[in-house]
């Protein structure tokens, strides 16, 4: 008697509902599961059909180890267990990189963008890889972008961390997966943008325009096909935040189709300099940004419409006092996500080293964890 199979149509249709863990657990059924799982069709379908059930990847480094080094981890759980309790994230199903040299770029359609770095005599190389978290599958590294020291502002006399300012998205018209990166030609004294598409042979030069200072945030923010950060609209590409005009603050926003950009104003309601620069986010697919108010409030704003600069709005304006927040303005705040009817909030200190559940509705507190294992960081999947 022949033995009955399931049509492989079937078995993807009831795969792609399945939830991360099982996921994973299934390759082992077999070397058909496993390439099945693996395959772009049938992550694609996944992401799409996860999406409908938010989930959150935190990466974090465990310093507790007896040695001098510290190893990069990444969990993920559901936007709901996480408000329910940050902190026991870490202690299930987590993932360790085996190269802790890594920057994560940001997180698209539940594929990770992590960006390398080697340094050389002259010059320094970078390139990304892209990480899978459901099926935990680390793909093929890119083409490299070398780029000369004494020609470019790099990690070895300008940026933090010894990262370039980057972002990843989807570009919908192409669709293809983007990693852009942001460059200062010293020697031109001009803004150049490298973008390298998945699948392509190399980085290509889409964008040259003047030089003007970024701010300190490294990661762009991808929303509605476009990635942003804060940027200055000031000729010079020196600063002293001391001496920065409200009105001078911009969003850089580098759309991916058209690979052109423009500056996005701030919120009119933002009306004097914060004593630290703020950090934009992205709450519910919608560009946030947050900021201290003279140094006792926190403060967080949504682009409802984004594009659309009238249609900025406060989400929140609550004292650290009331946050039971006392280590600002060393330590400012974040907002990394929040319920659908907006009323409770998941804070944490820009240190990435405490929780802070809000709950707007009641104006309370529902609880403080601190973060035990060191820093982390949360990229909505």
């Amino acid at each position: 008697m022949a033995k009955e199979t399931f049509p492989i149509e079937l078995i993807v249709e009831i795969l792609s509902w399945l939830p991360v863990k099982p996921l994973i657990r299934f390759r082992c059924v077999s070397k058909t599961w496993k390439s099945l799982i693996s395959h772009p069709i049938m992550v694609k379908l996944h992401l799409q059909r996860s999406s409908k059930n938010p989930h959150v990847l935190l990466t974090f480094e465990d310093n507790n180890r007896n040695n001098d080094n510290c190893y990069s981890f990444a969990a993920t759980c559901s936007i709901r267990r996480l408000l329910e309790n940050p902190s026991s994230t870490v202690d299930d199903g987590c993932y360790q990189f085996n190269d802790k040299n890594h920057f994560v770029v940001g997180v698209c359609n539940g594929v990770v963008c992590l960006l390398n770095s080697l340094d050389r005599d002259d010059y320094e190389e970078y390139w990304v890889r892209f990480w899978n978290p459901a099926t935990r599958t680390m793909f093929e590294d890119s083409p490299r972008l070398s780029l000369h020291w004494r020609k470019y502002k790099t990690g070895r006399n300008d940026w933090v961390c010894g990262y370039p300012r980057c972002g990843f998205g989807y570009d919908g018209l192409s669709d293809t997966y983007k990693v852009v990166i942001i460059l200062s030609n010293v020697k031109l004294q001009r803004t150049e943008v490298r973008v390298h598409s998945v699948g392509d042979t190399r980085w290509r030069k889409t964008l040259t325009c003047h030089v003007f200072p970024f701010m300190e945030q490294l990661d762009g923010k991808f929303v509605g096909g476009t990635v942003n950060w804060l940027a200055l609209h000031m000729s010079s590409s020196y600063y002293r935040w001391e001496d920065v005009n409200v009105n001078e603050i911009v969003i850089f926003s580098y759309d991916l189709k058209t690979q052109t950009y423009k500056y996005l104003l701030l919120p009119d309601g933002l009306s004097e300099v914060p004593h630290v620069e703020p950090i934009l986010g992205v709450l519910k697919g919608c560009m946030c940004l947050s900021h201290e108010h003279r140094r006792t409030h926190f403060v967080v704003w949504q682009m409802m419409d984004f594009g659309v600069e009238k249609s900025w709005t406060q989400l929140l304006n609550v004292s650290y006092q009331h946050l039971q927040v006392h280590d600002f303005p060393s330590c400012p705040m974040i907002p990394l996500c929040m319920t659908e009817n907006i009323d409770l909030f998941l804070l944490a200190n820009n240190e990435g080293e405490e929780f802070v559940v809000y709950n707007r509705k009641d104006n309370r507190v529902q609880c403080t964890e601190v973060f035990k294992n060191g820093k982390f960081s949360f990229f909505f999947l």
